[in-house]
């Protein structure tokens, strides 16, 4: 019985999580569509701005015909999975990069005191649906990719396409939380969290074969941003998997996804019980 009434009270409160979150977020949304101009341009200018980061790519291209053994389509596909996830994470959880700022001067305090879990209120304050367009840019490298590499398409490679996209976003979520998390300590690190959640994207962007053996095992075992793409998309293009690892792995995302957001969720919890706020 108490088990049950744990689970239920579990279930409670991240189905009310789920309905703050939709709640503030829906604020948000209203209040950047009251100037659609100013959202347009900006969104516009999101997409612009996530571009250069391909056509640094192309550039290289232009003087290469491979890059660490991979052709131009299928870095293009790394890239277009790695710009959709992380895209679809920071516009769901993107907000949470600001939380050191409200430890800092105490704006959390206010988020404290109303009755809605915290971590819901963080990662829906200011929701940015001008990052719709780092998503829109991602999709469209990821559509190129798709037409242009030559892929022998199987049930379970069409089948992996939605869960490592879906996956990918989840594992990078987890990774803004517990970035977050870590601002409950270090107050001033956002750069130093930049550096996993901008940073791993980049770095997912460009194939495992040009990167130190150290690197990719420290993205394989430790923080596994390996799964967003690198090994799922060895199994849908048939490259050899980094570090040898068995086929199977390339099916694993959905798995640590789920542990690295129960990670995440812990490292919160952690961080929200040292808050002491600023004083007075």
């Amino acid at each position: 019985m108490a088990e049950t009434a744990h689970a239920a009270g579990r279930g409670g409160r991240v189905t009310e999580g789920l309905r703050t979150y939709r709640l503030i977020a829906v604020m948000w949304i209203r209040s950047t569509m009251a100037y659609r101009t100013s959202f347009a341009l900006t969104t516009f200018g999101n997409f612009a701005a996530t571009a250069l980061d391909f056509a640094a790519i192309l550039l290289m291209f232009s003087r290469v015909d491979a890059l660490g053994g991979w052709t131009l389509a299928e870095v293009a596909f790394l890239y277009g999975v790695s710009a959709v996830c992380f895209g679809l994470a920071d516009l769901a959880v993107g907000s949470m990069e600001r939380l050191g700022r409200r430890v800092r001067d105490g704006t959390l305090d206010t988020l404290l005191v109303r009755p809605a879990p915290v971590l819901a209120q963080v990662a829906a304050d200011r929701f940015a649906l001008r990052r719709l367009g780092r998503v829109t840019q991602g999709v469209l490298v990821l559509g190129y990719a798709l037409t242009a590499v030559d892929i022998d398409w199987t049930a379970a490679k069409l089948l992996l396409m939605p869960v490592m996209l879906l996956s990918g976003a989840g594992i990078f979520c987890a990774v803004f939380v517990a970035a977050a998390a870590f601002q409950f300590v270090a107050q001033d690190a956002s750069e130093v969290s930049n550096a996993f959640t901008y940073g791993g994207t980049t770095m997912l962007q460009y194939p495992p074969t040009v990167f130190a053996l150290d690197l990719v095992r420290g993205v394989t075992f430790v923080m596994p941003l390996a799964f967003v793409n690198w090994l799922p998309a060895s199994y849908v293009l048939d490259r050899p998997y980094p570090l040898d690892l068995p086929g199977w792995v390339a099916f694993a995302s959905p798995l640590v996804a789920v542990a690295c957001c129960a990670m995440a969720g812990l490292a919160w919890r952690a961080g929200l019980r040292t808050y002491r706020s600023t004083g007075n």
